[in-house]
């Protein structure tokens, strides 16, 4: 067996490496260890996991990105414009939903596991409307 590296994975403001240490107990699982070794979310076309990433996403995130991801207080999230275009990637969304961005979004890592986050992207990139070409993570 060999040992593969983690990504670094960094705050999108700061640049700081993220501290998964402060992260809600519970999602260190085999998925989201795999996540931080591939920065792709493994869950991506998981129709039960998708389901569960709705039911979060409606609690979670709806309120301010609309319940279709159509955007309201805060960006849509279905389309392929990105305030932070990293967020065309699994690895760049997740900094964001995990680590806060400017504005209103605040660090979700008090609020959702870290495999819930993935769960709530996995929900977003089935639901996504904008340029396959632009869809990083399909690549």
């Amino acid at each position: 067996m060999t040992a593969t590296a983690e990504l670094t994975f960094r705050n999108v403001i700061t640049g700081q490496p993220l501290d998964f240490s402060v992260a809600k107990k519970g999602g260190d699982t085999e998925a989201f260890k795999q996540f931080k070794e591939t920065g792709k979310n493994p869950y991506n076309g998981n129709a039960e996991v998708v389901q569960k990433g709705h039911d979060l996403y409606m609690t979670a995130c709806s309120g301010c990105h609309g319940h279709e991801a159509e955007g309201k207080l805060g960006p849509g999230l279905a389309d392929d414009y990105w305030t932070y275009p990293a967020n065309a990637t699994d690895q760049g969304l997740f900094e964001v939903l995990f680590g806060g961005a400017n504005g209103m979004m605040g660090p979700q890592y008090n609020n959702l596991t870290t495999d819930e986050m993935l769960q709530i992207m996995a929900h977003l990139r089935d639901i996504y409307k904008g340029n396959p070409k632009k869809a990083k993570w399909l690549k």
